[in-house]
């Protein structure tokens, strides 16, 4: 049976593997969208009080250059995740790559496109130590902890 498959990646190591998971564990028939969430810096780099720190002010235009490098990043981390898909067998037309900029957060985002309908959501573990985890938390477990109707893979 056809399946609808939601991969959240950036271009961490973490989500690499998930995506390898994907293609080496389920049949190419499955319809797949990779899914990234970029920050937002907008409001930050519009930013113009007369408040602001002069550091900030001097580096304002360097950190604002961040998020279009963050956002190439994104892109190349989709198109090796297609990559890998089409290696594994994957169909062009069977595979979405969607970067969406960061309105409420990365999880929310996951979260508000995991109810397009998708039947299985599949993660990267984040690379944190177990104890920093547990206080702060993660992407992955807030998706987890929130996610219903739908069955997430977490992939170490």
């Amino acid at each position: 049976m056809k399946k609808k498959i939601l991969i959240a990646i950036d271009d961490s190591e973490n989500a690499k593997r998930a995506v390898e998971f994907v293609a080496a564990t389920f049949k190419a028939d499955h319809t797949i969208t990779l899914f990234s969430v970029s920050l937002n810096t907008t409001a930050i780099c519009d930013l113009n009080s007369p408040g602001l720190t002069p550091y900030f002010v001097s580096e304002q235009t360097t950190f604002c250059q961040m998020e279009d490098q963050q956002k190439a990043l994104m892109q190349t981390a989709l198109e090796k995740g297609k990559e890998t898909l089409r290696n594994a067998g994957f169909e062009e037309k069977n595979i979405q790559a969607r970067l969406e900029t960061e309105k409420k957060g990365v999880a929310r985002a996951i979260l508000e496109e995991i109810h397009s309908g998708y039947d299985l959501v599949v993660l990267g573990r984040r690379g944190i130590g177990r104890v920093q985890e547990f206080f702060m938390g993660s992407i992955s477990q807030k998706v987890v902890n929130s996610a219903r109707d739908v069955s997430i893979l977490l992939v170490d």
